[in-house]
């Protein structure tokens, strides 16, 4: 049994702060959730997914957010609890349907998590979601830790209902990818089946239907002020004349820099964890007790500017700081440090409180850079295009996955990058106005996603380039999850369809369909080379299986390779290629048979065939 279905209200359990997301909406008695996978969100889809293998819940891995949150909205809109997942991006790609969502609402629960990534750990941009609860008018809470996070999960389901509304569970990646002993409790059985019934002046969102539902919408929304006002959610600590107002995982910073700075009896904190609509009665109140006010939070200042507000239609003149010079920066995430340091500035103590010890003697760790996995078909893919692009000056924009990680030397393959599907568009404006070849990558995954849709515009448009789509048989980057093109089978799991890349590509009535194998460099490169010199749009599709994949399927390995006595050191292999499993010793270089996943492309690149399969587990440089 999956332990997220562990029936024992009252005990402990140590989860990822994803894990106690996904079950508060147990709890809750989540019926149907939809999902496509982004850090830092992906374990709470993942969990769903293994949990709809053993319960009730309807689960699925969507083509997109946009279909994502279109399933979520029909499911809540028969009265059943939904769900649906995704990274802050991700709501880029689904805000077209929340806006109006917000007009029709729902009658079932409906929760909508968006993770947000401060510092860009996995992301292409440190956009703040917050921005989108103002834009759509719907209710966001933002919980500050991970048994909270379960909890507000759950009320998050209550308040939907209570007001009709879709609610924004707003977590960022300190939150989703912590852990903590949380405490279980009850598991409500979900209905999963509901009813609907016709009423288009409701739920066809013509002008004429739109313009009452927005009438509505506001209403809900001066209705949610009312609750925020009085919610359980958003609390005052502590006592004295200096305030601050935060909320997020912020409040954990905040309450440590309380601590370390000997400011208990002179700090009060208002927590907002029913952050938007802002509740400005309590704001007002809590302000006019407060000589002076610090606003803490992680992103824009969209809390700053709130209670900026608040305290002015309140006539309240007392010195309201957040983001600045002398301050807090729009750029990253926070830590207790850094919280501590700008505390001690804007209330005048020493910062002192709390310092680490002395590290100066401590050597620097060694940096590791992101790097394609050992035996990954992309590298062999890169390597290919480039042997056989040499003469022809090409750009390269690429997209969102796995292969992104091309961008960096050796390869280099890599020059333009926007969002989840970008492209194939952008390769499109290159090939308006550059005389060079263009050469776009995408992955499997990502095509099904939004890259498509630029291939249909490119046919009719008729561009001139080539798309290299690297299929690895699995949405790689975020961990291995499904997506319309995956054999499902493989995993054990019927009842799925599956979607030919190469049938799609020819019904879009693309000139030129190539596929290769890239592990077959020679092969590969001629290939590619006939591609590239079709004047259109042609399409190479790249076939090899994720090689972490393929482990968790059991699939059949490939021996190792090692450099053999033949070898000049001319480190061709390394120059050209890069992979992890080469390493030095004696200046000389050695494959590390543990990471060699016998994929043989070094073997193709080296000048004096000195790379050769390993046939005992020989040890090389030192390593066995």
């Amino acid at each position: 049994m999956h332990k997220l279905l562990t029936d024992a209200p009252g005990s402990r359990m140590l989860l990822l702060g994803n894990e106690a997301i996904a079950r508060g909406a147990v709890e809750a008695g989540v019926a149907v959730a939809a999902a496509y996978p982004g850090t830092p969100s992906s374990e709470i889809s993942l969990n769903f997914f293994q949990l709809s293998r053993e319960s009730d819940l309807s689960f699925e891995y969507s083509v997109n957010e946009k279909v994502s949150l279109e399933v979520a909205a029909a499911a809540a809109a028969t009265g059943v609890r939904a769900m649906c997942v995704m990274k802050h991006v991700g709501m880029n790609v689904a805000a077209d349907v929340l806006m109006t969502l917000a007009y029709v609402g729902v009658k079932g629960g409906l929760v909508i998590l968006v993770a947000d990534d401060p510092f860009m750990f996995s992301s292409q941009n440190e956009q703040d979601s917050r921005y989108y609860a103002r834009l759509a008018g719907l209710p966001m809470l933002e919980p500050s830790g991970i048994e909270e996070a379960k909890e507000m999960t759950r009320q998050a389901f209550d308040l939907s209902e209570q007001l009709g509304e879709p609610v924004l569970l707003r977590t960022t990646t300190r939150i989703n990818h912590s852990t903590a002993v949380i405490t279980l409790g009850d598991i409500a059985p979900p209905p999963t089946r509901g009813g609907f019934e016709r009423n288009p002046m409701c739920y066809v969102t013509v002008p004429a239907v739109s313009r009452q539902l927005h009438v509505r919408l506001l209403d809900n929304l001066a209705r949610a002020e009312m609750l925020a006002n009085g919610s359980a959610l958003n609390f005052v600590s502590g006592s004295g004349r200096w305030g601050v107002v935060t909320s997020g995982v912020s409040y954990a910073y905040v309450t440590d820099a309380i601590s370390d700075l000997g400011l208990t009896e002179r700090v009060r904190v208002l927590r907002l964890g029913f952050s938007h609509p802002l509740p400005k009665d309590l704001v007002r109140l809590f302000l006019s007790g407060c000589d002076r006010a610090l606003v803490v939070e992680e992103g824009e200042p969209v809390l700053e500017e709130a209670v900026k507000a608040a305290a002015q239609e309140g006539g309240l003149t007392l010195p309201i700081k957040g983001k600045g010079e002398a301050f807090f920066s729009r750029l990253s995430e926070y830590d207790p440090a850094l919280v501590r340091e700008k505390m001690a500035t804007f209330f005048g103590v020493p910062g002192q409180g709390g310092r680490r010890g002395d590290q100066a003697d401590l050597p620097s760790l060694p940096p590791r850079p992101p790097t394609l996995c050992a035996g990954c078909s992309h590298r062999a893919t890169f390597h290919a295009v480039k042997k056989a692009a040499e003469a022809l000056d090409a750009i390269y924009p690429t997209d969102i996955g796995c292969y992104t990680l091309g961008m960096l030397p050796p390869l280099s393959m890599a020059d333009y990058l926007i969002c989840m599907g970008s492209s194939t568009g952008t390769a499109a404006g290159f090939s308006r106005t550059l005389d060079r070849k263009v050469i776009a990558f995408c992955g499997d995954s990502t095509f099904f996603h939004s890259a498509m849709a630029g291939l249909v515009n490119a046919v009719f448009n008729n561009h001139n380039f080539t798309l290299v789509i690297l299929d690895n048989g699995t949405t790689a980057m975020t961990g291995h999850q499904p997506h319309p093109g995956v054999d499902m089978e493989k995993l054990g799991l019927f009842g799925y369809g599956r979607i030919d890349i190469e049938e799609v590509v020819r019904a879009l009535g693309v000139g030129h369909v190539a596929i290769i194998e890239p592990f077959k460099l020679r092969k590969s490169i001629e290939t590619l080379k006939e591609a590239f010199t079709f004047t259109g749009v042609s399409v190479v599709i790249s076939r090899e299986i994720c090689t972490l994949y393929g482990k968790s399927l059991k699939l059949p390995g490939r021996k190792p390779f090692m450099v053999s006595d033949r070898c000049r050191n001319h480190r061709e292999c390394v120059d050209q290629l890069g992979c992890p499993a080469f390493f030095l010793s004696d200046n000389r270089v050695a494959i590390d048979p543990d990471r060699c996943t016998g994929c043989a492309v070094c073997a193709q690149v080296c000048p004096e065939n000195a790379i050769v399969p390993a046939k005992t587990a020989a040890i090389q440089g030192g390593v066995k």
